[in-house]
C-alpha cells in the first residue's frame, strides 16, 4: 500500500514527537496561570495520545507505515518495564501495612473482574459486543484498557501487542480510559482533600500514615545521589542488556510452544512480544532483590517513565480521533467496570477501618500507575509521594500478568 501522507521519513517523525513531548512537559511545569489553569483540567498524558493521533487523522503522518512503532515496542517498552521494575521493593511494600497491600491487591481483582462482568451486562443491551475474531473486537480492546489501570502506559501497549488490538477498537478504548479514569481520579482527590472528617468518620487509625512519612523521607535521603557519566551508562546496560535477554529467551520460547505445544496458542503462549515483555518484567523484578536497585537513586525509574512516554506518543501515532463518535456505548462499559473496582475499593476499606489514603493510593497505584499515583499519595501529605511510586511500581510488575489473564477471561466471554 502507498504512503500518501505528507512526512514519510521516520527521522523527521520521531523529531516530531520529541518537540511535541518536550513542549507538553515545558507548558505543563510553567509557572504561567493560562497553562497551571490548562492542565488542571487537561491531563498531560491525554495530550501525549492526542496530537500525535492529530498528525495520523489528517494525513500529515501514516502511523500503519512508520517504522518507529515496532522499534519502540520491540526495544524502549521492555527496557522501561525493567528500569520501573527495578526499584520494586518488596520488604518495604509489605513494612507499609496489610491493610494498604490488601486494598491495592483489591483493587486489582476489582480491575480483574470488573471488566468481563461489565463487558457481560452491557451486552444484555448492545449483544454485538460479543464475539467478534477480529483486531477491532471490543474484548481485545478492553484488554488494552486492564493493562493501564494495572500498571500504566507499557502494560496497556503489552496487551496491545499481546491480543493484536485493532487501530479503531484501541483509539476508542483509549479514550474511555482517559475519560473514566481521570473522573475517578477526581473524586480520589476530592476524598483526599476531606480525609480527615473521612478517617474520623469510620474510625480508622491513622498512626501507621506517619510512620510510613518518616520511614519514607528517610529512605530518600539515604538513596539519593548525583547521577554521573558512569551511572547513566550502567543504566543503558542493564535496561537494554536485559531486553536483549528477553528477545533472545523470546526467540527460542514461542517457536518451541508454536511447534510442541499447540494447544497453547489459545492463550498467545506462542507469540515473541509475550514473552519478551514476561522475561524483561520477572528479570527486573529479580534485579530489585540485587545491588543493581541501587540505581533507582540516580533516577532508573525517570528513564523509564521517559520511555513510556515516547511510547505513549508513538502509540498516538496509531489513533483516529473519528473513532471518538463511537466511545459513548464504550464509555458505558468503562463506567460500569470503574464503579465495581472503587466499589470494591470501598467495601473492603470499611470493614477494615483503613485510612481513606490506604484507599486512594491502593487505587490510583493501580488505574492511574506512576503517573498519577505520587500525586494523589502526595494530596494527602508531600512526603507520602514515594509511597505511591513504590506501589505503583507493584503494578508495573503485576500488570503484565493480571491484565493477561483478564484478557482471557475476557476472551472466554466474548467467544459465547
Amino acid at each position: 500500500m502507498d504512503n500518501t501522507a505528507l512526512i514519510t521519513n521516520d527521522g523527521i517523525i520521531f523529531g516530531l514527537l520529541a518537540v511535541i513531548l518536550g513542549l507538553i512537559f515545558y507548558t505543563q511545569a510553567s509557572a504561567n496561570s493560562f497553562w497551571q489553569k490548562f492542565y488542571k483540567w487537561v491531563p498531560a498524558l491525554l495530550l501525549c495520545y492526542f496530537i500525535p493521533s492529530l498528525l495520523n487523522t489528517f494525513g500529515i503522518v501514516d502511523g500503519a507505515n512508520t517504522g518507529i512503532y515496532p522499534l519502540v515496542m520491540d526495544y524502549l517498552l521492555p527496557a522501561c518495564l525493567v528500569l520501573l521494575t527495578l526499584s520494586l521493593d518488596l520488604k518495604a511494600i509489605i513494612r507499609l501495612g496489610p491493610k494498604l497491600l490488601i486494598l491495592f491487591l483489591t483493587g486489582t481483582v476489582g480491575i480483574v473482574i470488573g471488566g468481563p462482568i461489565a463487558l457481560l451486562l452491557v451486552s444484555v443491551i448492545f449483544p454485538e459486543m460479543l464475539g467478534g475474531a477480529g483486531p477491532d473486537a471490543v474484548w481485545r480492546g478492553m484488554t488494552t484498557i486492564a493493562g493501564s489501570w494495572i500498571g500504566g502506559g507499557a502494560n496497556q501497549a503489552a496487551m496491545k501487542e499481546v491480543y493484536e488490538v485493532g487501530g479503531e477498537i484501541f483509539s476508542a478504548m483509549v479514550t474511555v480510559d482517559i475519560i473514566v479514569a481521570n473522573l475517578w481520579m477526581a473524586v480520589l482527590l476530592y476524598m483526599a482533600a476531606n480525609n480527615k472528617a473521612i478517617d474520623k468518620r469510620i474510625g480508622a487509625d491513622t498512626s501507621a500514615i506517619e510512620a510510613i512519612k518518616q520511614r519514607m523521607e528517610q529512605y530518600e535521603a539515604e538513596h539519593r545521589r548525583e547521577s554521573k557519566l558512569p551511572d547513566l551508562m550502567f543504566i543503558i546496560a542493564v535496561a537494554f542488556g536485559v531486553t536483549g535477554l528477553a528477545h533472545w529467551g523470546a526467540d527460542v520460547i514461542a517457536p518451541f510452544i508454536g511447534d510442541h505445544v499447540p494447544v497453547l496458542k489459545d492463550f498467545s503462549l506462542d507469540k515473541k512480544f509475550f514473552w519478551l515483555i514476561v522475561i524483561a518484567t520477572t528479570v527486573g523484578v529479580a534485579l530489585s532483590f540485587t545491588r543493581v536497585r541501587s540505581l533507582e537513586g540516580v533516577g532508573a525509574s525517570k528513564y523509564g517513565s521517559m520511555f513510556v512516554y515516547i511510547l505513549v506518543a508513538t502509540i498516538g501515532l496509531h489513533m483516529d480521533v473519528t473513532a471518538i463518535v463511537d466511545v459513548p456505548k464504550y464509555f458505558l462499559i468503562g463506567a460500569i467496570w470503574m464503579i465495581i473496582h472503587a466499589s470494591l475499593m470501598l467495601i473492603v476499606a470499611r470493614l477494615l477501618k483503613a485510612p481513606v489514603f490506604y484507599m486512594a493510593v491502593g487505587s490510583q497505584a493501580n488505574v492511574g500507575g506512576a503517573a498519577s499515583a505520587p500525586v494523589v499519595a502526595s494530596a494527602f501529605h508531600p512526603s507520602l509521594a514515594p509511597v505511591g511510586v513504590l506501589l505503583a511500581v507493584f503494578g508495573y510488575a503485576l500488570g503484565t500478568y493480571m491484565a493477561y489473564i483478564c484478557g482471557q477471561i475476557l476472551r472466554v466471554i466474548a467467544a459465547g
